[in-house]
């Protein structure tokens, strides 16, 4: 990988012209961070998956802006060669313009280059007003997480013909108000097709087949650490969770048969100085 990633540089990425595929990988604290730049990633996205993955809860919408501010400036630390992307949080940018802005600001004093938000032709007066504050903006289209109570659960979107064409005219608004790339999510693969050939700016997928710019994937299912549950997208590289519970298992065994710490984990004392404590016996 060269020089740091820039969203003008990402903006003139798509296939068609014959570029490499875009790779983004989520990482929420400087490990994850770390490892997935590492891995040579074009893109990490502090996603509000953290909300699930990392902060327990059962969907994406209870996560703050500080919260992922926080998860922002741990990831941003790491100094990675990859863009720095940050997810808006649920009702960050479903208020004023105003607000909308100064929830974008905080994530970007934390360490992002860019925050993506949901939605379609309905979010281009906040796009418009992120961009206007010279701060990049990513969108994401389909199956939206922030969405579910609207759209009845994690349900695969654009499956009929006009629900299609819908989902390719809110791409091309979020294109023309300045979005320098589109996460299209749970979508058919011809859907995701359609978009890609559609817009002038890289798609990124998940779940939206193999004709996207690019792909996205959740660092926690990637490496197998997540284990409640996999959508059809997701493909485990690694079993981390199980290799983990192993190594825990076996370490909770020597402690508790003695076989840990050995000598050689132990530190060890001036002999002088530990004969001169034996003089003045045990200390209690």
């Amino acid at each position: 990988m060269g020089s740091k990633l820039t969203a003008p540089a990402i903006s003139h990425r798509k296939r068609s012209a014959g570029d490499d595929p875009l790779v983004m990988l989520t990482a929420y604290d400087a490990p994850s961070a770390r490892m997935a730049d590492e891995a040579g990633a074009d893109l990490i996205l502090v996603g509000d998956s953290v909300a699930m993955v990392v902060l327990g809860h059962d969907d994406t919408m209870s996560v703050t802006v500080d919260e992922m501010a926080h998860h922002t400036a741990a990831v941003a630390r790491t100094r990675p060669k990859a863009m720095v992307v940050a997810d808006m949080p649920w009702m960050s940018y479903h208020v004023t313009t105003a607000d909308t802005v100064t929830n974008a600001a905080q994530l970007v004093r934390a360490g992002a280059q860019a925050v993506k938000l949901e939605g379609g032709s309905e979010r281009v007066p906040m796009i418009e007003a992120i961009i206007s504050a010279q701060v990049p903006v990513m969108g994401h289209l389909g199956l939206t997480p922030q969405s579910m109570l609207a759209q009845g659960g994690y349900r695969v979107q654009g499956r009929s013909s006009e629900a299609a064409l819908c989902l390719v005219a809110d791409a091309k608004a979020l294109a023309h108000a300045g979005c320098f790339a589109i996460v299209l999510e749970g979508m058919p693969a011809a859907v995701g097709q359609m978009i890609t050939d559609a817009v002038d700016v890289p798609t990124i997928g998940i779940g939206a087949g193999g004709g996207c710019d690019g792909q996205v994937l959740v660092f926690h299912d990637v490496l197998g650490l997540e284990t409640r549950m996999v959508p059809r997208f997701v493909r485990r590289y690694a079993a981390m969770h199980a290799d983990g519970v192993d190594a825990l298992t076996k370490f909770a065994a020597d402690v508790r048969s003695g076989a840990f710490p050995e000598i050689d984990e132990c530190y060890e004392m001036n002999p002088d100085e530990e004969m001169a404590l034996g003089l003045y016996g045990h200390v209690g």
